[in-house]
């Protein structure tokens, strides 16, 4: 189809009268709008919650097991001189 075919058939389109709207159609779609705006809140919420917990969970973690010390001896070391 050539450019001037195609903008001659999209002009076409865009004059001829626009199909009517089913009744109803506005309130579904803000329910589903709204229904889509309150799970998507809940899911960031928890999912801050859960980095809240994680973030808890390692900071006890660390502060119990203390990775960046340097681990004790296991056997004391030789005696020489003696």
């Amino acid at each position: 189809m050539a450019r001037m075919n195609r903008e001659a058939t999209v002009r076409r389109m865009l004059e001829q009268p626009l199909p009517p709207v089913p009744p109803g159609l506005h309130a579904e779609a803000v329910r589903r709008g709204a229904r889509i705006a309150r799970r998507r809140t809940l899911v960031r919420r928890a999912m801050w919650l859960l980095l809240l917990a994680a973030a808890v969970a390692f900071t006890v973690w660390a502060l119990a097991v203390r990775p960046w010390a340097e681990p004790p001896p296991e056997t004391p070391p030789p005696l020489t001189g003696w």
